[in-house]
């Protein structure tokens, strides 16, 4: 396993290692309660990483002697526990409490894969097109409280730009580049600045078009969030966000997880390919240029 940094993400990890030692073992929750010398709820804490309590490395510790751990798996577990550290998001009041895993998530992910069918993705958003956002979305916020959020999204985009670099693949209904946020000149540059964006070699943009009919999707935004490492399963990553008003669902169940990604399967397949998107958010921008 290696080490994650953040919240969430090394919750997860810790907590799939620790429910995968305890599989193995053949124990109950109770049995290895009673081994390590804990409280069921606790283990039963521990195998959630949805609790925001944090996790202490000797309790990880005992609990993986109990299931038998090797001395690599146990101290490869103890280690991410040790290194857990806060994100420049977490305790940001710009950043609501129900939006840090999705923040984590995207620290620790090697690819995130995103449909999107009201309006342009935060990771690639101009300033004034975020700026609209959450003024709409947020009619009763002081323009203050709107800057901190627009800065809190800006500062999220940074994660395009670290090595390695995260995978985006964006698939785009065509009403989000129809649909008006904003005014013609925010619209004018968020248009350029999607364009640009489309031709980076770690951003794919497909725009899926009205002639496409019904699709796959059915529904809303969604999110998926991964990282494959086929050395140590362990260490791979999972987990499907759906973007609600005010709060976000998280799903890491791997047959759940599992429809999403075929999903995006036929979304990608149903879309126009990247080159042709490319042309069509070149048509858009001129339109709105010119």
């Amino acid at each position: 396993m290696t080490a994650t940094q953040t919240g969430p993400a090394v919750r997860m990890q810790i907590a799939r290692g620790l429910i995968s030692l305890r599989e193995r073992s053949g124990l109950t929750q109770a049995q290895v309660a009673e081994r390590a010398g804990v409280s069921k709820t606790t283990v039963s804490r521990y195998e959630m990483w949805q609790d925001r309590a944090r996790i202490r490395w000797a309790t990880v510790k005992a609990l993986a002697d109990a299931c038998d751990a090797s001395v690599g798996e146990r101290e490869a577990l103890i280690q991410m526990a040790k290194s857990q550290a806060e994100g420049w998001w977490v305790g940001n009041s710009a950043v609501p409490e129900w939006l840090d895993p999705l923040v984590s998530f995207e620290h620790e992910a090697e690819y995130e894969h995103l449909y999107a069918n009201t309006v342009i993705p935060g990771l690639l958003q101009t300033r004034g097109y975020a700026w609209a956002v959450h003024q709409a979305r947020e009619v009763r916020s002081p323009n203050d409280e709107i800057e901190s959020m627009v800065e809190a999204r800006i500062q999220r985009q940074s994660i395009l730009e670290r090595q390695p670099a995260l995978h985006l693949w964006v698939v785009l209904d065509e009403a989000v580049l129809r649909r008006d946020v904003g005014d013609a000149d925010v619209m004018a540059k968020q248009m350029t600045h999607l364009y640009e964006m489309a031709q980076r070699p770690n951003i794919d943009i497909q725009v899926l078009p009205f002639s496409a009919g019904a699709h796959a999707a059915g529904a809303g935004h969604f999110v998926i969030l991964g990282r494959n490492d086929e050395r140590n399963p362990l260490n791979s990553m999972a987990v499907v966000y759906i973007e609600m008003r005010r709060r976000g669902l998280y799903l890491d169940d791997a047959e759940e997880v599992g429809a999403y990604k075929l999903t995006f399967d036929y979304l990608r397949s149903q879309a126009a390919d990247t080159s042709a998107s490319l042309r069509r958010l070149a048509k858009t921008r001129q339109e709105l240029t010119s």
